[in-house]
């Protein structure tokens, strides 16, 4: 027992481990920051709930247009390959957007009439929520390509690493990828709890400061981005000269650190392509026209659909039909609608999660998706992209049905008979461990096929393209919450600032339904959509 004990850590944590490689930290590091961006959802969570007017559907609706820039990732991705000695101008810009979106934050809750003097409160709100994703884009396509830059092509003697060995880097690399994001929001999470230990008691004026203090704390969030690329730079420096000791000479050094195997040729079709829809996105977001996003989105899924199918012309056929049924699988997963802001409200008015619970929530959440990872290292590792979205939809739907039970009172009959140990609080903090461990599972083996599959002149192409597309999932998601939303109405209490009156009741009466229908819809779409890829003759990773 204790010797398969053994051979399980050493084969999912330790073999981890001595893979590590110097050159995987940079990327890494921008990942990180990733993973950090997370510090201030809470904060946000409050903020909208207690000083915004905000609907559901309205933050439904901003949250697709948030989502819009990680379809530009696609051009960004390009860029990189075109740029590819220079993309670390892109980190630094990125970086610079994503600060000004926390200095945003900081002076609506720090010095929010000076604000106001400005324009109104929401609408700097709205802007810092649209700053930021433009700058984690960035940064992501960047880090994307450092981790196949970070994967050696030679060895310590200056010879070729063999094919398989490279594959095996790979698949390494993506997954401390995902364990650097994942690691990011442990981190946020522990600052979370020690931020807000004791907060339930605390008067609202010293909430603010925590908030506000929060907030500041998140600048790091740009200076550790920025620190990875200047650490990938210090070791390409140390690099070369290795090489050069070795006796290759300059034209050759240079090759092997800052180009990649085959130039890379501009696509006009992407960068056409992509012009367009970012004229088209600005214009229609510019006008207010009715139904705005539903254009977008359609404009977006034809564009990124045909930059696809060019793309595939660089891949075997067998390997086409594999990326393709792929990216479908994985667009109809993560495209499934969720419940929105009121299901969080609810939880904060009804079952009374405070900042102090919520953070510890999102520690147990991080921590277990950490784990998770390594936990299902081989499952990822050995099984298709159709058995692991099986896999997940079976298990998310029954996980789901606890919270349900919740609207119908099942923390109260379960804490009455317990002795009030099955509470609310404790169905929330057991649901949530029998699920974190699912988080990340679907992404790395299709990251990992991108990796040793693509063509490596298209590396960062390849993976901006394919993130592009199961990114548009995402906004196609908070088009399908905000459907929903409008179709099961649900509003929590709003007060006057000034007066303390109340101006908007709230109404959570429509819940039970909306997480009913959410949650058929996540057990349906991605069989439905694994049974088509079948039935069309497509594989996938």
């Amino acid at each position: 027992m204790l010797h398969a004990l053994y051979r399980w850590i050493d084969r999912n944590l330790l073999e981890l481990g001595r893979e590590m490689r110097l050159s995987y930290l940079p990327p890494l590091m921008v990942y990180c920051a990733a993973g950090v961006s997370g510090l201030t959802g809470i904060v946000g969570t409050f903020f909208v709930k207690d000083y915004l007017g905000l609907s559901a559907a309205f933050l439904a609706a901003l949250g697709f247009w948030a989502g819009i820039p990680w379809a530009l990732k696609m051009p960004i991705g390009h860029l990189v390959d075109l740029m590819w000695r220079h993309k670390a101008g892109l980190v630094y810009l990125g970086a610079s957007l994503i600060a000004a979106s926390l200095l945003i934050m900081i002076g609506l809750i720090g010095s929010p009439d000076a604000m106001r003097a400005v324009m109104p409160i929401e609408a700097w709100f709205v802007l810092s929520v649209l700053l930021s994703p433009v700058g984690y884009v960035m940064q992501d396509a960047v880090a994307d390509a450092m981790t196949v830059e970070a994967v050696p092509r030679v060895d310590a003697r200056g010879e070729p690493i063999p094919a398989d060995t490279v594959r095996l880097m790979h698949t390494t690399m993506q997954m401390l990828g995902r364990v650097a994001i994942i690691g990011g929001t442990v981190m946020v999470s522990l600052a979370n709890v020690a931020m807000f230990q004791g907060s339930e008691s605390l008067p609202e004026a010293d909430k603010v400061a925590i908030y506000l203090r929060i907030y500041e704390l998140a600048l790091i969030i740009p200076l550790l981005s920025v620190s990875g690329v200047l650490l990938g730079g210090f070791l390409k420096r140390r690099e070369a000269r290795r090489l050069a000791a070795l006796g290759r000479n300059r034209a050759e050094i240079d090759r092997l650190l800052h180009d990649p195997e085959e130039k890379t040729a501009p696509n006009w079709w992407i960068l056409g392509g992509s012009a367009v829809f970012v004229a088209l996105t600005i214009t229609v977001g510019l006008s207010g026209i009715e139904y705005g996003q539903e254009i977008i989105f359609a404009t977006s899924f034809a564009i990124i659909g045909f930059m696809i199918s060019r793309l595939l012309r660089e891949l075997s056929p067998e390997a086409a039909r594999t990326l393709l049924g792929t990216v479908v699988i994985i667009f109809a997963f993560r495209a499934l609608p969720g419940p929105g802001a009121g299901a969080s409200w609810w939880m904060i008015d009804e079952l009374g999660f405070d900042q102090s619970f919520l953070s510890r929530l999102d520690l147990i959440t991080s921590a277990l998706t950490l784990a998770g990872l390594f936990l299902f290292r081989r499952f990822m590792a050995e099984k298709s992209i159709a058995q692991i979205v099986i896999f997940l939809t079976v298990a998310t739907t029954a996980l789901s049905l606890p919270i349900i039970g919740m609207f119908h009172g099942l923390h109260e009959w379960t804490a009455a008979h317990t002795g009030g140990v099955v509470d609310a609080r404790f169905i929330a903090i057991a649901n949530t461990a029998l699920e974190s461990p699912l988080g990340q599972v679907s992404m790395v083996p299709m990251l990992a096929w991108i990796a040793n599959s693509a063509p490596p002149h298209l590396k960062a192409t390849f993976f901006a393209v394919m993130a592009s597309f199961t990114n548009l999932a995402l906004s196609a998601s908070q088009l399908g919450t905000k459907y929903l939303n409008q179709l099961h109405t649900i509003a929590r209490e709003v007060r006057d600032a000034a007066t303390g009156a109340i101006t908007t009741p709230a109404d959570y009466g429509a819940l039970g339904e909306l997480l009913v229908t959410v949650t058929v819809i996540a057990l349906v779409v991605p069989l439905a959509a694994i049974l088509l890829t079948r039935l069309a003759g497509l594989r996938s990773a």
